[in-house]
């Protein structure tokens, strides 16, 4: 009974070794994680039609929204909020950058993004680009987007809906979810930009 109990306590402590060695590993990888810049260096083009590169992502915090100009509701009623948010947040617009990346590059060129994105702020600066190196963007930064076939023939886009957050350095630190609350938005953006 008694070697029972030692080879108990050995297993308890051996386990309890395994988990804090465990959640160490986590935490470093988290912590290493959090101190890259997110996703992928990239050369894509400004609705200004210039060339674009992740270092329009560096220097002062960034929001970034992935969508498409033919997106019925959710797209137009989210640069619509982040239009307010920038505004409330950020009243001089000289703290935070933001940029609305399509993700139907085939029909969104540089001249459909100047019309579009102006129109519903001029607080965001639209980004298309050659088709696979979109393709490529969006894996890069973990975006979800899938053509979706219509019955008229032509395609809609379903996507990732979020607006991430990166700080000066491009790092991810967080997102605002398709809905939100405006205040709950607006904090965000103020620390973000607390952050740096």
């Amino acid at each position: 009974m008694r070697k029972f109990r030692i080879a108990i306590a050995a297993s308890i402590l051996l386990l309890a070794g395994m988990v804090g060695w465990l959640a160490t590993e986590i935490n470093r990888s988290q912590r290493n994680l959090s101190d890259q810049p997110f996703g992928v260096a990239f050369a894509l083009t400004g609705q200004d039609e210039q060339p674009i590169t992740e270092q329009a992502l560096r220097g002062r915090p960034a929001l970034i929204f992935f969508g498409f100009t033919h997106c019925p509701e959710i797209c137009p009623t989210t640069l619509y909020e982040m239009d307010g948010w920038l505004k409330e947040a950020d009243p001089a617009g000289d703290k935070v950058r933001a940029f609305f990346v399509t993700v139907d590059p085939e029909r969104d060129t540089p001249e459909v993004l100047a019309e579009y994105v102006p129109a519903m702020s001029d607080r965001v600066f639209g980004i298309t680009g050659e088709p696979a190196e979109i393709e490529r963007v969006l894996k890069g930064y973990r975006v979800y987007a899938r053509r979706v076939p219509t019955e008229d023939g032509e395609y809609t886009m379903d996507h990732t809906a979020a607006v991430y957050l990166l700080d000066g350095q491009g790092r991810f630190r967080g997102t605002i979810s398709y809905g939100e609350e405006a205040e709950s938005a607006i904090s965000k953006i103020r620390d973000l930009i607390g952050k740096g």
